[in-house]
């Protein structure tokens, strides 16, 4: 059996976990990223999903893989966070976002689903900001929110095909992107940790295993689950 990940956005964080453990199941592994995975034998196809044309230097590589394959997992993991608010959100950065986080999936799923054989998966990563909002990253909440639809969109229109979908939206979890945003203060990392019942970030390979669940069980189509450890909420 021919199994294929496709996922985006593999070459750090919660992406490069998910090629490792996937690989490490039989999978063959194509990342879509800007930059190359450190993981032999994945198939690298550099993009920049910011442009609106990113998919046409590499249709035919992606198709040439999953057309020859007995299950595909695709894996809409790449994604734009940038700090902003509704007051400075131009319609130029907004669109930029929802590119990347939004619109780039969609043209994933438009190649991939016709090639795409009973027993698929398709898994979108969310964010506990998928269902809430905090201040200062606008542009995110309003494009994990609509990630949430798409998901729940993909359900109703995928019936009858055999392949199955959810949304995942992990926590805090340790990776570059939360590292990058939060900084080195301490404090920081205490109030978010704080926050946290278990009073810790994520592993990155706490989500994989959610992931991984996910993609081998139908039963959870058209689930949205929240792996946080508990986040408390004030």
């Amino acid at each position: 059996m021919t199994k294929v990940l496709i996922l985006s956005g593999g070459s750090q964080g919660i992406g490069f976990a998910c090629a490792k453990r996937f690989m490490a199941e039989g999978y063959q592994i194509v990342n879509l990223s800007r930059r190359p995975i450190d993981l032999d034998g994945v198939t690298q196809l550099c993009v920049d999903m910011q442009k609106r044309d990113w998919l046409d230097n590499c249709i035919d590589a992606i198709t040439a893989v999953a057309a020859g394959a007995d299950q595909v997992v695709l894996l809409h993991n790449a994604a734009r966070h940038d700090s902003d608010t509704v007051k400075n959100l131009s319609a130029e950065n907004f669109a930029d976002v929802l590119q990347v986080n939004l619109v780039a999936p969609q043209q994933l799923n438009n190649l991939l689903i016709p090639l795409m054989k009973p027993g698929s998966a398709i898994l979108y990563m969310g964010s506990t900001l998928s269902e809430k909002a905090v201040s200062g990253c606008a542009s995110y909440i309003a494009s994990k929110h609509g990630v949430v639809g798409l998901m729940r969109a993909t359900t109703q229109d995928l019936v009858g095909l055999g392949i199955h979908t959810a949304c995942i939206c992990p926590g805090f979890t340790d990776t570059a992107m939360l590292r990058g945003n939060i900084g080195d203060d301490p404090a920081v990392m205490a109030a978010i940790t704080g926050m946290v019942s278990y009073g810790r970030l994520i592993d990155p390979s706490e989500i994989v295993e959610t992931l991984y669940f996910c993609s081998q069980n139908p039963v959870i189509n058209g689930s949205v689950l929240h792996a946080n450890l508990g986040q408390i909420e004030s």
